[in-house]
């Protein structure tokens, strides 16, 4: 799960990290009375998305007035901003972040992330801040820093003032220390996955300030980080995607035309490998989990439909804890129920699958019954390709 700019600073103030005084709004009346509020000659205004890249994309500006903040905050909310992350359909900006300026005299990158190989937080840093770090590691690979942490110690201080050194610090390195390991906490106490401030600047004033943040979290923690929770936004997030967790079900869209309904993760992994192998492409990752009642499938079938691109469905279901009678069950409620108008291939095998297959025989349904995963995906491939069964 991903936050908002404005929300991930607000942990980091609540972690004592020092962030640019700064409120958000919905309206450019509200942006120039926060100006005004704020005091001042000068003001960023930033809009709120899911998605980096947004200075490059029009998305951050700075105006000397508050009428001009207005002025900049109309131009942003309700517009689309397509940056490099966004995909070009873009994402709509809903609100915007109102802040004083910061006068630089430095600007770094720092981040926490949760790296799968060491199994370990690794704080990675750079004094090249303000720009792409994956541009940084390409074109000069020696000026990023990371360090890895041991979860059975945490983060050490000699860890931190190493990294401080890294990045040339030099007299701020006590303060660095503080306030990395502050953040370490946040990331750690909060189960993130990642944590970034890019850039995390020195004021004039000699100020460490994080003057730019993002976080996500990770899912599977979620049901203990409920204030998190709380922050969750909808409108950033796949309609599809937000319905499916309502069901109980783990729906990713992806962009081919196969359509995936499947139980357990790694059998999904394993369909969308055979669809590849067979030269097609998935329109989307849909685990209905184990004992997957009637409705639920009915439901899976419901949200795969809402894609578009989908030009046939494929079921591969091995029962284990699964009953194959109530995903047969299923798919013929989904069939009545619903005008599903593309076919669909269903695989069944495991508990009961005499019993499934009776009930798809007997349904008067036009399903294209496959005896094995290899079958299936050929059949679904030249399905969504127009080739008749």
């Amino acid at each position: 799960m991903n936050i908002h700019e404005y929300q991930a600073k607000s942990l980091l103030r609540h972690y004592r990290v020092t962030t640019p005084r700064g409120e958000v709004v919905y309206t450019s009346k509200a942006a120039a009375r926060v100006a005004e509020e704020l005091g001042g000659q000068r003001w960023v205004v930033k809009a709120q998305i899911h998605a980096g890249g947004r200075g490059k994309a029009g998305g951050v500006k700075v105006g000397n007035t508050p009428e001009r903040v207005a002025e900049l905050a109309d131009q942003m909310l309700g517009s689309t901003l397509v940056t490099q992350q966004t995909g070009p359909e873009g994402q709509r900006v809903s609100r915007v972040l109102v802040e004083r300026a910061s006068r630089i005299e430095r600007e770094f990158y720092l981040s926490l992330v949760v790296d799968r190989d060491s199994q370990r937080i690794v704080v990675i840093a750079s004094a090249e801040g303000g720009v792409d770090i994956e541009d940084v590691a390409a074109s000069n690979p020696d000026a990023i820093h990371t360090e890895y942490i041991d979860p059975g110690v945490g983060l050490l201080d000699f860890q931190a003032r190493k990294v401080a050194t890294a990045i040339g610090l030099g007299k701020k390195t006590t303060s660095f220390t503080r306030l990395l390991k502050r953040m370490y906490r946040l990331f750690r106490d909060r189960d993130c996955l990642m944590l970034e401030v890019n850039p995390f600047i020195e004021t004039e004033d000699g100020e460490l300030v994080a003057l730019d943040a993002k976080m996500s979290f990770d899912d599977n923690a979620l049901f203990r980080q409920g204030d998190v929770v709380e922050l969750r936004d909808f409108d950033e997030e796949d309609p599809k995607e937000v319905e499916a967790s309502g069901h109980g079900l783990n729906y990713i869209a992806l962009d081919g035309s196969v359509g995936c309904i499947v139980n357990g993760a790694g059998l999904a992994m394993g369909t969308m490998d055979a669809i590849a192998h067979h030269g097609g492409r998935p329109a989307n990752f849909l685990d209905v989990g184990g004992g997957a009642s009637p409705e639920k499938i009915a439901n899976a079938f419901r949200i795969v439909l809402q894609d578009p691109n989908v030009r046939a469905i494929l079921v591969n279901i091995f029962a284990g804890i699964n009953r194959c009678d109530w995903i047969a069950q299923g798919v013929v409620q989904a069939a009545r129920d619903q005008e599903i108008g593309v076919p669909v291939i269903v695989r069944l095998a495991g508990t009961n699958v005499q019993e499934g297959r009776r009930i798809l025989d007997e349904s008067g349904l036009e399903l294209i019954q496959a005896q094995d995963l290899d079958d299936a995906a050929a059949k679904a491939v030249l399905a969504a390709e127009g080739v008749p069964a």
